[in-house]
């Protein structure tokens, strides 16, 4: 930036060179005087000795010699005042000379001391001063620097802008500002700002004086700022700003030319949650930069990649960032086929299977990709990423580990997903959100001993199947009140049922527990709250946990079990058979029931493989002293088939499906009735 030459150093200059010329006048006028004064008085002593004899000789000599007297008296008293003046101004041009040379040391004082760096150069750039801070910021003594010319020490893409800038101040005789690079003693090189301001002298004398700052820590701080505005702290990639930015412009090239293609690759880290919460953080965050390094290396050495102060001539035409998380992108150029970038995401799966080795551990795991191609009908980034991130979603929840390239319809199911999402949040505080009960009848006495309660969501004269709503809800989160809002609901029908039906052993109401309740600490309390408002006794109240959830912190898994149990609640192991139980864990866990999943019961019949294990699940149960509830029966043939393994109890279709509370009650009242015909 110019500016105008105005700095301390100049004006002092100047400042001297006024006091030194008024030294100079009044020196000058002082012997001027002095030869004057000196040639009056001796032209006066010539004149008086020439008359001399001529004034004896005459009359009037005594009156000549008497004027004579005071003539002399005259010029002594002239000369006196002389020699008086001459002292004044000798005393003058002391304290003349005792202000320069105060102001001469406090100016060196100034500059040996100062902060900057501080030169005096002529026009043909040779040194003529240079302060101490030289030889404290770049390494230079005074010597060396005048060894050399003052660009000799200066980047040599920088001379020009630098001597471009010297001949400008000195014909403006004004400064200008600039920035160049200046080589430290030890090879290295640093900035710094520097302001050139003329001397003010007679013509052909063109001095400058050149201060100096060191900004290269200043610069290297912005650097590092701009640096992390679009690049990731933890991986060193291109973060979502600059990879939007990248493919903002590949979207114009599109434009621009109809044969430039490219895909938009959306990179998911399967269950990154469990490595965060089994493993820590940090150790989540090694897992991270490994992934990171191995995208990394999937590109060729010409792929965008993250690197400090990559230029656009550096980057390539494949493009790996992260866009937050545990979520990467990828930007494939020149991509003419869909399964071209099918093979990409795939590589990249396969290379990121491979385990890693984290904090002494091998950890493996899988990645879910969604993949969208350029077309004329995006306009913007964000529309492209945002089909991409569909796509990997749709793969998430296709089974995980999986690619799914993006279509129309993905969007459309998208948009109806999210209006769904809001109705659903409007419908918990509308009420809309109905209890619905299957029954769970003993194979013993075929009575009704017991309801599972299911949620249902009635919306819009509609009739909204789980299936469709408890993902959504379990996603959102809204899982948490659904739930409580069905548990305390139930337990209070429950209460109803037990007050209007006597049964024998009472009956029991089966809750669901979703795995985000059952990681909450505070579930224990919350059921003890809405035994409490239901007023209903805990031996009552059967939780259900699934079999993957209750086996996947075996020491979190057995306290909470242990806390839930010492309220006096019965606990089932849902779906048991379909997860990955460990046979050694279950005789710790305080469980009363094992629920075998509908898939074996179903194929009974026609797979012995699947009755066999019916065979050894319910053997197994009944030999560590459990119950065993078979769901999902719907012929009387299953039925006759439990009872000879010695099932205990059986839900399913050929009972009931989920009906509502007065439906239920009348299911209940008939089960009563049959039961007290059979007794009578």
């Amino acid at each position: 930036m110019p500016s105008q030459s105005t700095s301390v150093f100049p004006e002092t200059g100047n400042r001297s060179s006024l006091l030194a010329r008024q030294i100079e006048g009044r020196e000058s006028w002082l012997w001027g005087f002095a030869v004057t004064v000196t040639v009056a008085l001796t032209a006066g002593i010539v004149f008086l000795t020439f008359f001399d004899d001529h004034a004896a000789a005459t009359a009037a000599g005594a009156r000549y010699w008497s004027d004579l007297r005071d003539w002399v008296r005259g010029l002594a008293a002239l000369v006196l005042l002389f020699d008086i003046y001459t002292v004044f101004q000798h005393f003058q041009l002391r304290q003349i000379r005792k202000k320069l040379a105060e102001r001469d040391e406090l100016f060196q004082l100034i500059t040996e001391n100062a902060a900057d760096m501080i030169a005096v150069i002529d026009a043909e750039g040779r040194r003529l001063y240079n302060s101490p801070a030289y030889e404290k910021i770049l390494g230079y003594t005074a010597e060396e620097l005048n060894s050399g010319s003052s660009v000799d020490q200066i980047h040599p893409s920088d001379r020009e802008r630098v001597l471009e800038a010297a001949t400008k101040a000195r014909a403006t005789q004004r400064g200008q500002r600039l920035e160049y690079r200046m080589r430290h003693k030890d090879g290295s090189w640093r900035i710094l700002e520097s302001t050139a301001s003329p001397i003010q002298k007679p013509a052909g004398n063109d001095r400058l004086v050149i201060v100096n700052r060191d900004i290269t820590e200043r610069k290297r701080a912005v650097e590092l700022l701009e640096h992390s505005a679009l690049f990731d702290g933890l991986t060193d990639l291109p973060n979502r700003a600059l990879f939007s930015d990248r493919l903002q412009h590949a979207l114009m090239r599109a434009r621009r030319h109809s044969d430039y293609k490219f895909a938009v690759l959306f990179v998911d880290v399967d269950e990154f949650k469990v490595v965060n919460d089994s493993l820590g953080h940090s150790a989540g965050d090694e897992l991270l930069m490994q992934v990171a390094k191995r995208l990394v290396a999937n590109f060729r050495d010409t792929d965008m990649l993250a690197r400090s102060g990559i230029s656009d001539s550096q980057t390539g035409k494949d493009g790996v960032a992260r866009f937050g998380g545990d979520e990467f992108t990828v930007l494939l150029e020149d991509v003419f086929n869909p399964s071209d970038a099918i093979r990409v995401a795939q590589r990249i799966q396969a290379r990121l299977a491979l385990p890693f080795h984290i904090q002494g551990k091998e950890i493996v795991i899988s990645t879910s990709v969604g993949v969208t191609s350029s077309n004329s009908s995006y306009t913007g980034a964000e529309e492209l990423l945002r089909d991409a991130e569909i796509a990997m979603y749709r793969a998430k929840r296709a089974g995980k580990a999986r690619c799914e390239v993006f279509d129309p319809a993905m969007h459309a199911s998208a948009v109806q997903r999210l209006t769904l999402e809001s109705d659903l949040r409007h419908g918990l505080e509308a009420g809309e959100l109905v209890v619905h009960y299957q029954p769970i009848v003993s194979l013993a006495s075929g009575k009704i001993v017991g309801f599972e309660a299911l949620s249902r969501w009635q919306h819009q004269n509609r009739l909204v199947p789980p299936a469709e709503f408890i993902p959504i809800a379990d996603e959102t989160g809204l899982i948490l009140p659904l739930n409580r809002a069905v548990a305390l609901a139930a337990c209070k029908q429950l209460q109803n049922w037990q007050s209007e039906f006597k049964c024998d052993p009472p009956l029991t109401m089966s809750v669901n527990i979703s795995p985000k309740q059952f990681a909450q600490a505070e579930l224990p309390k919350e059921i003890a709250s809405i035994l409490n408002q239901a007023n209903i006794a805990p031996t009552s109240l059967t939780l259900e946990i699934m079999e993957t959830v209750a086996m996947g912190d075996a020491d979190r898994t057995l306290s909470l079990l242990c806390e839930l149990k010492a309220l006096g609640v019965r606990l089932s192991l849902d779906d048991f058979g379909t997860g990955y139980s460990s046979l050694s864990r279950l005789p710790r866990f305080p469980i009363d029931y094992l629920k075998i999943d509908r898939a074996f019961i179903c194929e009974m019949k026609a797979d012995n493989e699947s009755h066999e294990i019916v065979r050894l699940i319910t053997k197994l149960a009944h030999s560590l002293g459990l119950k065993v509830v078979a769901e999902g029966t719907e012929t009387e043939a299953q039925i006759s088939d439990l009872r000879q393994l010695d099932c205990d109890m059986a839900q399913g279709y050929l009972y009931s499906r989920p009906v509502s509370s007065e439906a239920a009650s009348d299911l209940l009242a008939r089960s009563c009735e049959k039961a007290f015909s059979m007794s009578s």
